[in-house]
């Protein structure tokens, strides 16, 4: 049984390809987090097509998908999204110029596992962390 289990996994990896992830986060309000990403973060809507309850937003090779959760409660929401960036410093710059609040625990700085990393929270409470490898 562990041989055919084994076998089987080895199969399944040598034809299955991952190629992206698009995190899925809760919103509240679907035009406050549209605003919050295009207007304040830079990203762009994507797709042609408005979902009801839906969003799909992209900014250079990151999608975020965000769906529909009125009752959330951001100081009890967990979603947490870490996107590699180049030009992080630029990138930061960018952010205090249009006045993007920064989580005050993730001010820009370089980590020990080798990143340079700063974080924020949008207005749903989903933490988003940028890094870029030192």
């Amino acid at each position: 049984m562990t041989e055919f289990f084994i076998h089987s996994v080895i199969q399944f990896r040598i034809i299955t390809m991952l190629t992206t992830v698009h995190p899925k986060l809760p919103m509240r309000n679907k035009p406050a987090t549209l605003a919050y990403y295009v207007d304040r973060l830079g990203f762009k809507v994507f797709g042609t097509t408005d979902y009801p309850g839906y969003l799909m937003v992209e900014k250079d090779k990151v999608q975020l998908h965000f769906f529909l959760f009125a009752d959330l409660k951001p100081e009890q929401n967990y979603g947490q999204v870490y996107i590699r960036v180049s030009r992080i410093d630029d990138f930061y710059q960018t952010l205090l110029d249009h006045k993007v609040r920064i989580h005050p625990n993730g001010l820009l700085e370089n980590k020990p596992w080798g990143q340079r990393e700063f974080s924020l929270l949008d207005p749903d409470g989903n933490l988003l962390t940028f890094g870029e490898e030192v």
